[in-house]
């Protein structure tokens, strides 16, 4: 055999190992593929979850601390809240969570598949005993969670500022923007007058029922304010008490409230709504129900419970 016969030999043998070598390249990479797109399938985004998670982003830089109650039968207003916040700014906020030990699981179970960063914070009722009424006809008054803000100094005890946050409510917006604001020197806290708008009518002013709150933890702790607020009482005491001389102003339209009054509706118009940086179903009417007006805002924020306990009453079509 000539030296050019061996020469083509061997390039057919190293053309044919090569050919060999691609193929099970190529069924490999199909075989990739397929379970690649097996998987995508089992985990797919769902339709409703779309505009909440399509863009999940690790979020850095000072943290803005936000404490909000969770009682059990509230834990769906909880969450739109909170959701509302998350997607209205790019900053690094991160919520605390009070609660009772009944609803840890379920507040973990709903969480555990948005991008909302929080902590939990389990609030002993023991710590009220002594302090508040034990009048059994009051019963539905006194409820722990009314009273967790006269305790913010333990949730945070080292945060120069922090957000208390009410349920009934959708933030509309950027939460930085309240988080910036200055406290005034020797001020505790800042919060809005009401701000209604130019249409409604006989609505009363009042800075008692306060959806929203800027707060120093520390100059709370060592002015002492809640606790010697804090009195054999059924509800909170007045916040114009509490922060007597001791608070600054916040831009009014980060509490736009009454929304759950009767005729909340033909009271605001859409346009004011929409330019409220805070809504406040504040009343008998709230939005996860059945009669509460802009309840369309609430929805658009809402995550439903994964495990099927809370369920939002649906209007009917033809409802206003």
């Amino acid at each position: 055999m000539t030296l050019r016969r061996v020469n083509v030999l061997i390039l057919v043998l190293l053309s044919i190992a090569f050919l060999i070598i691609l193929h099970r390249n190529l069924l490999n990479l199909s075989d990739f593929l397929k379970q690649e797109d097996s998987d995508a399938a089992a985990g797919m985004i769902l339709p409703f979850e779309s505009g909440f998670f399509a863009d999940h982003k690790i979020r850095t830089g000072e943290e803005i601390p936000v404490v909000i109650t969770a009682a059990e039968e509230r834990l769906g207003a909880v969450v739109a809240a909170m959701n509302s916040i998350n997607r209205n700014t790019g900053a690094n906020v991160v919520f605390n969570i009070v609660t009772l030990n009944e609803s840890v699981a379920h507040l973990r179970a709903w969480l555990t598949k948005t991008d909302i960063k929080h902590k939990i914070i389990t609030f002993e009722p023991k710590i009220l005993e002594g302090k508040i009424s034990n009048d059994p006809q009051k019963a539905d008054l006194v409820k722990p969670l009314t009273f967790a803000r006269f305790y913010m100094p333990l949730f945070i005890p080292d945060a120069e500022k922090v957000i208390y946050l009410d349920d009934d409510v959708i933030v509309q917006g950027d939460i930085r923007e309240l988080f910036e604001t200055s406290l005034k020197a020797g001020h505790a806290a800042a919060f809005s007058d009401d701000c209604d708008s130019a249409s409604s009518k006989g609505f009363v002013r009042g800075a008692g029922n306060q959806a929203i709150q800027l707060l120093c933890p520390i100059c709370l702790s060592r002015e002492d304010l809640y606790s010697r607020t804090l009195a054999d009482s059924f509800t909170t005491p007045p916040l114009l008490i509490v922060f007597y001389k001791h608070h600054s102003s916040l831009d009014p339209m980060w509490h736009v409230r009454h929304l759950g009054a009767v005729g909340a509706g033909n009271r605001y118009s859409p346009q004011f709504v929409r330019a409220a940086k805070l809504l406040h179903w504040n009343g008998h009417y709230k939005p996860w129900g059945r009669a509460a007006s802009f309840s369309d805002i609430w929805d658009k924020w809402y995550i439903p419970d994964p495990t099927g306990k809370f369920h939002p009453i649906r209007r009917h079509p033809g409802d206003k």
